[in-house]
């Protein structure tokens, strides 16, 4: 796999990344100086968490036949000492399916082995 990026034509930092035959890019706010034309790097990242965590928990309910109907992942980031090196994220998983506690706590594990 590889990703290329490459600054774009437009904007003060905005980058062009391509990732197989997907374009995405990515700015920074205009608080920092960009144009605000895309999702900035953190954006990304945590968004690729929810997604790790919520395509892992619907391969594993389906490979163990768990009646896992749906997945709701909320994150909310505070980067308000990132200086220091604490970036928290606060992840709120929400299983809806005929799951058991059991199951549940079980899908909440596998959630939990994504970085």
């Amino acid at each position: 796999m590889s990703i290329k990026l490459r600054k774009s034509d437009s904007g003060i930092y905005r980058q062009t990344i391509r990732i197989h035959q997907h374009t995405v890019f990515a700015d920074v706010s205009k608080e920092l100086g960009g144009d605000d034309s895309a999702p900035d790097p953190h954006d990304y990242y945590d968004a690729a968490l929810a997604a790790c965590k919520a395509i892992t928990v619907m391969m594993y309910a389906k490979r163990k036949q768990l009646p896992l109907d749906y997945i709701d992942i909320d994150i909310e980031r505070d980067n308000s000492r990132e200086a220091q090196g604490v970036y928290v994220l606060n992840v709120q998983l929400k299983l809806l399916g005929q799951l058991t506690d059991e199951q549940k706590s079980q899908l909440a594990a596998i959630a939990d082995k994504c970085p």
